[in-house]
């Protein structure tokens, strides 16, 4: 069996594609920010969060990309999906992602619109994004990809 519930923060606005075709679909992408159960260390440089790749297709892309904003804690399940590419270079590149089944959110409305999270909005208007936000999170490890990540 290949199942996965997460609970984390959005590291930044879901990135949204639509696909070619005859039926377009919205295919959204963000990551979360999820805790490690355990003791957290007195040493602020050990990595105490797994950035986990998210994507979520057709109407779960459209709610993504409508109600889904930077900071945001929310719940989602679905399966893990590994593949490989070979890139520019000739490297062989290995990726692991969610593939979305359900998606909520994991805070009440007010609690995320006191955050500055919850704003839903039309798929082309993108708040501004809040600095508040980044407060008390960790430093984010060499290697993760993702630009614009809000932690400090």
């Amino acid at each position: 069996m290949n199942r996965v519930i997460l609970m984390g923060r959005l590291t930044r606005d879901p990135e949204v594609r639509y696909s070619q075709g005859e039926r377009s679909m919205a295919i959204a992408r963000y990551t979360l920010a999820v805790d490690r159960r355990g003791r957290r260390s007195q040493d602020s440089t050990e990595q105490t969060a797994d950035f986990i790749p998210c994507v979520a297709f057709d109407r779960a892309g459209e709610f993504a990309e409508r109600y889904f904003r930077q900071g945001m804690r929310v719940l989602v399940s679905g399966r893990i999906q590994t593949g490989s590419y070979t890139n520019r270079d000739g490297q062989k590149v290995y990726t692991t992602e969610v593939i979305v089944d359900d998606q909520e959110f994991a805070d009440s409305k007010g609690a995320a619109a006191d955050m500055g999270g919850y704003r839903p909005a039309a798929p082309a208007e993108r708040p501004a994004p809040s600095s508040a936000i980044g407060d008390g999170f960790m430093n984010i490890p060499d290697g993760v990809e993702d630009e614009g990540l809000p932690f400090n």
